[in-house]
């Protein structure tokens, strides 16, 4: 995995979908994230095919604070089973990577003012 990387998690509804990135970012496990939905699903669960709506989380943050972060959206979703997956980001403009780094680092190590 790179430095950086998408975390990406979807939930049942909005509130939860809400819920999750306002915590993980609060807590410093992701620098931002957005939330997108209603998405339409498609997946193979409980030995058939199903379909629902769901809304998808999407956060950045870096592999040093990833493991945290999947701890953090397993022990909080609403599912048993969630998708938590990490997407490497493979290039970015470094300002931007930097706060990305110093969102996602220790309140007495961040050098972000905002």
């Amino acid at each position: 995995m790179s430095d950086f990387c998408f975390v990406l998690t979807v939930t049942p509804d909005r509130e939860s979908a809400t819920r999750l990135a306002g915590s993980a970012v609060k807590a410093r496990l992701a620098a931002g994230g957005q939330v997108y939905g209603p998405v339409s699903s498609y997946f193979w669960h409980l030995g058939e095919a199903g379909e629902s709506e769901e809304w998808q989380v999407v956060l950045k943050t870096t592999r040093v604070a990833y493991a945290d972060l999947e701890r953090h959206l397993v022990s909080e979703h609403p599912w048993d089973k969630p998708e938590v997956v990490a997407v490497p980001l493979v290039a970015g403009y470094q300002p931007f990577l930097e706060w990305l780094a110093d969102s996602t680092a220790s309140r007495e190590t961040s050098r972000d003012s905002v």
